[in-house]
C-alpha cells in the first residue's frame, strides 16, 4: 500500500472526451424534446389537469405517488399498502425537497428527463468497443423506440424510466473492466448492480442471468483472467439480500482490501470468497424470487391456488401486458419497423463476432423476446441491444462503402438514421394516451378525502386502487400490486352480486382483512367459513343473500367507488367470482353487451354490437338470429342539476333480458337478469340503491360513491 499513487488511481477512472460528452448531450436532449410532444398535446384538454398540472398516465405510478406523498408527510397508516420507502418514492421525495416544483410537476416530468439517460450507457459502450458513432446512432434509436417511449413518456411515472438504463450501465461497467483489464474498474459493477437491485427489485433474475453469462464468458474466453473472478465476488454480493447500505459498505471495504493489498488475494483466496458469497447468497433466499417469477409468468393455469382448498381465477389471463403477443407487435415495439428489426439482428450478430463481450447482453435480449410468451411489457428490454446492432451495422456498411467525401458521408449517416427513426417519430405523434383519471373523477376522490377517514376502506376494482389511495388517502382491498385471484374474488363478488350479498361480503372482507394483518391466518374466505361453521364454499356464498346475517363488529366505514369507466371491463371483473372455487370450473358467462355504436336497419330496427338487433319499440331482441322478448326497457338521463331520472317500461316479466338506454352517454346496455340485479348496475347505472344498505355520498355522471350502512 505504501507504493499506492492516488493521482494514478484517479487518472484511471473513466474520463469523457468533449466529443463523447457532445454525443451524450445531443442524444439526451433529443429524447427530452420528443417527450414534450405529449405534454403540448395533452395541455390543450382542461379535463386532463388537476392542481394546475397534467395528471400522470399510468395506474402503477399512483402507488409510488402515494409513497412519495407519505414520505413527504413523514408517516403513513399501518397496513395501508403504501409504497413508503420505495426507490422511486424516495427519489421523488428528494427531488421535491430540493427543487422548487410542486409534487404534481415532479411526477409528470421525472420520466421526461431521466429516461433519455439510456443514451449514456449506449454511447459509453460504443466508446469502449471503438464504435462511438454506432453507440450514438443506437442511443437515438433506443430512447424513442415504441415500447421504450410508451413506458417512459412524459406522465409515465414508473420505475421504467431507469429500468433499462441501469442494466445497460451494468453491462458498460463489465465491458470496461474486460476491455481495459484495470482493477480500478471493479467498483462500478457492484455499484450499478446494487443500485439497479434497489431501484427495481424484479431485476433480480436478469442480474443473476448476467452473472451466469459472465461466468460462461470467463470460462470459455478468459479462464485465466484473475480479475474476472474478483468481479464475480462483487457481482454475487451485489445481488445478495442485504440492504443497499450494507451492500455498499461490504463492497467498498472489500474493494479497498483487494485494490490496496493485492498480494494477499491470490486465486485460492478469490475462489474461497466466491464460494463464501455463493453460500451467503443461497442461505439468504437467493433462489426464491426466481422460482416465483417462473411460476407467475411461465405457467398459466386457470386456477390461481391461493390456498389448497380453493382454486381462483388466474389474473394473468386478464392483464394485457402479461399476455402473449404476435411477431409483428414484438418487431414494431422493439425496432419500429420490420426492416430496422432485421438489420438490427444482422448488426448484432456482426457486433458479437467482433466483440465477444456482447454475449453478456443475451439475457437482456432474450428477456425482451420473452414477450412472445409473457407479454408486451418485456419488449422494452430488447430495445437497447437491438439498437446497438442497428448502429453497428450502419457503421459497418459505412466503412465498407468507404465514402471519400466527408460531407456525403454525414449525409449518408443522417438519411439512414432518420429513416430508422421515422417509424418511432410517427408513433410518438400518433400515441396520444389519456391520464389515468379525468378532472371530474379526481374531484370526486378529493371530496371523498374530506369525508372518509384514513382507516376507512374504499371498495373498487384493482385498476383504481392506487389512484383512490393517492387522492382520497384511504385504504383499499386490492390494487395494481395486490390482485391475485384470491385477492380479487371478494371484490368481484361484491360488484357482481345482488345488493345484500354485496354488502355482506364487503363487510366480511374488510374486517377479516384487517384482522388478518394481525393474526396471519391465511385466506380470508377459509377463515370466514371456519367462523361461520360452513363446510361448502358455494353454500356459504349463497348464505350471504341473507339480510339478517350476523356480521363482524364494524371497526371502520366502507365506501363503494363505482366509476363509469368500469362498465367496459365489467365482464372481466366478473370472471374472478364466476367459478366454482372447489374445482376451478368457470360458470356460464352472463350476457352483457355495451353498445355505443348503433344504426338503423332496412326495416327500421336498431343494429347494436355483435349482430344484436333491438326492435324500434324496444320490446324485442335478436341475438345470433334468435328472437327474444325484453323484460324491461329502461331509459336514464340527467337533468340540468345532474340528477338522474330513470324511466322503466315493463314488457315481459318472464324474459331474462333487459335493455338500458343511457341517454347522456349515447350508450345501450343489453344484459341478463343476474347482471341487471348486480350491485354495480343497480348502484351506478340506475342509482337504485337499497336504503337499508347504502347511502349515496357523491353522485355524478363519471363517478358514484356510496357508503355502506352495515
Amino acid at each position: 500500500m505504501s507504493n499506492f499513487n492516488f493521482a494514478k488511481f484517479l487518472n484511471k477512472l473513466p474520463r469523457l472526451s468533449k466529443h463523447t460528452i457532445l454525443m451524450i448531450v445531443l442524444a439526451v436532449c433529443f429524447g427530452i424534446f420528443c417527450r414534450f410532444y405529449w405534454v403540448v398535446w395533452a395541455s390543450a384538454y382542461p379535463h386532463f389537469i388537476w392542481n394546475d398540472q397534467l395528471m400522470i398516465s399510468t395506474n402503477d405510478g399512483y402507488a409510488f405517488a402515494e409513497g412519495t406523498r407519505d414520505m413527504i408527510a413523514g408517516f403513513h397508516q399501518p397496513n395501508d399498502l403504501s409504497y413508503y420507502g420505495s426507490s422511486l418514492s424516495t427519489l421523488s421525495m428528494w427531488l421535491y425537497n430540493i427543487l422548487p416544483f410542486s409534487l404534481e410537476t415532479i411526477l409528470l416530468y421525472m420520466s421526461t428527463f431521466l429516461s433519455p439517460l439510456l443514451a449514456v450507457p449506449l454511447i459509453l459502450i460504443g466508446k469502449e468497443l471503438n464504435a462511438s458513432k454506432a453507440g450514438f446512432i443506437a442511443a437515438l434509436l433506443a430512447i424513442i423506440a415504441n415500447s421504450y417511449y410508451n413506458r417512459t413518456m412524459s406522465g409515465y411515472y414508473d420505475t421504467d424510466m431507469l429500468n433499462i438504463t441501469l442494466p445497460m450501465m451494468v453491462f458498460w461497467s463489465i465491458t470496461r473492466l474486460v476491455q481495459r483489464k484495470e482493477r480500478v474498474n471493479l467498483i462500478f459493477i457492484p455499484v450499478f448492480m446494487a443500485i439497479y437491485g434497489w431501484w427495481y427489485p424484479s431485476s433480480y433474475s436478469l442480474l443473476l442471468a448476467m452473472i451466469g453469462m459472465f461466468f460462461l464468458y470467463t470460462i470459455v474466453f478468459e479462464r485465466y483472467e484473475k480479475l474476472n473472478y474478483e468481479a464475480m465476488v462483487f457481482m454475487i454480493l451485489a445481488i445478495t439480500s442485504f440492504s443497499i447500505q450494507i451492500k455498499f459498505i461490504i463492497v467498498i471495504v472489500l474493494y479497498a482490501l483487494i485494490y490496496f493489498y493485492q498480494r494477499f488475494f491470490d486465486k485460492k483466496v478469490i475462489f474461497a470468497l466466491i464460494m463464501a458469497s455463493l453460500i451467503c447468497f443461497i442461505w439468504l433466499g437467493g433462489l426464491n424470487p426466481i422460482l416465483f417469477n417462473i411460476k407467475f409468468y411461465i405457467f398459466r393455469d386457470i386456477a390461481d391456488s391461493g390456498d389448497a382448498v380453493f382454486k381462483f381465477f388466474n389474473v394473468n389471463q386478464t392483464i394485457r401486458e402479461s399476455s402473449a403477443i404476435d411477431f409483428n407487435t414484438v418487431v414494431t415495439r422493439i425496432s419500429g419497423h420490420l426492416i430496422v428489426f432485421l438489420v438490427s439482428i444482422i448488426g448484432y450478430i456482426l457486433f458479437i463476432k467482433n466483440n465477444k463481450i456482447l454475449l453478456l447482453t443475451l439475457p437482456i435480449l432474450f428477456l425482451g423476446l420473452m414477450s412472445f410468451k409473457s407479454g408486451l411489457r418485456f419488449t422494452i428490454y430488447s430495445v437497447p441491444v437491438m439498437a446497438l446492432g442497428f448502429g453497428y451495422f450502419v457503421m459497418y456498411c459505412f466503412a465498407k462503402i468507404d465514402i471519400k467525401d466527408r460531407f456525403l458521408g454525414y449525409v449518408f449517416l443522417f438519411v439512414v438514421t432518420f429513416s430508422a427513426l421515422y417509424p418511432s417519430l410517427k408513433h410518438i405523434y400518433d400515441y396520444k394516451v389519456f391520464p389515468v383519471f379525468t378532472h371530474s373523477e379526481v374531484e370526486s376522490l378529493d371530496n371523498l378525502k374530506n369525508i372518509a377517514k384514513r382507516e376507512d376502506y374504499v371498495l373498487s376494482w384493482w385498476d383504481y386502487g392506487y389512484p383512490i389511495r393517492y387522492y382520497s388517502d384511504v385504504k383499499t382491498l386490492i390494487d395494481g400490486g395486490k390482485h391475485l385471484g384470491s385477492d380479487n374474488f371478494a371484490v368481484s363478488f361484491a360488484l357482481g352480486s345482488d345488493q345484500n350479498s354485496s354488502a355482506n361480503m364487503a363487510r366480511l372482507e374488510v374486517e377479516y382483512t384487517e384482522k388478518n394483518y394481525e393474526e396471519k391466518f391465511g385466506l380470508n374466505l377459509k377463515k370466514m367459513m371456519k367462523d361461520y361453521n360452513a363446510t361448502n364454499v358455494n353454500e356459504f356464498l349463497l348464505s350471504l343473500k341473507d339480510e339478517n346475517l350476523t356480521l363482524p363488529k364494524q371497526t371502520r366505514d366502507i365506501y363503494y367507488y363505482l366509476p363509469d369507466r368500469m362498465i367496459y371491463i365489467y365482464p372481466i371483473v366478473l370472471d374472478f367470482s364466476r367459478l366454482d372455487l372447489t374445482t376451478g370450473q368457470e360458470f356460464a358467462q352472463p350476457f352483457f353487451m355495451v353498445s355505443e355504436r348503433f344504426s338503423a336497419t332496412n326495416d327500421n330496427q336498431i343494429m347494436l354490437n355483435n349482430n344484436v338487433i333491438l326492435s324500434n319499440d324496444g320490446t324485442k331482441l335478436s341475438i345470433n338470429g334468435n328472437s327474444y322478448s325484453v323484460n324491461t326497457y329502461v331509459e336514464t338521463s340527467y337533468d340540468q342539476n345532474e340528477k338522474l331520472n330513470v324511466n322503466y317500461f315493463n314488457i315481459d316479466p318472464n324474459s331474462n333480458f333487459y335493455v338500458i338506454f343511457m341517454k347522456d352517454y349515447l350508450r345501450i346496455l343489453v344484459l341478463d337478469k343476474t347482471l341487471y340485479d348486480s350491485a354495480y348496475i343497480q348502484l351506478f347505472v340506475l342509482e337504485n340503491y337499497d336504503k337499508n344498505l347504502f347511502e349515496p355520498v357523491i353522485l355524478n355522471g363519471s363517478t358514484k360513491i356510496y357508503k355502506l350502512k352495515k
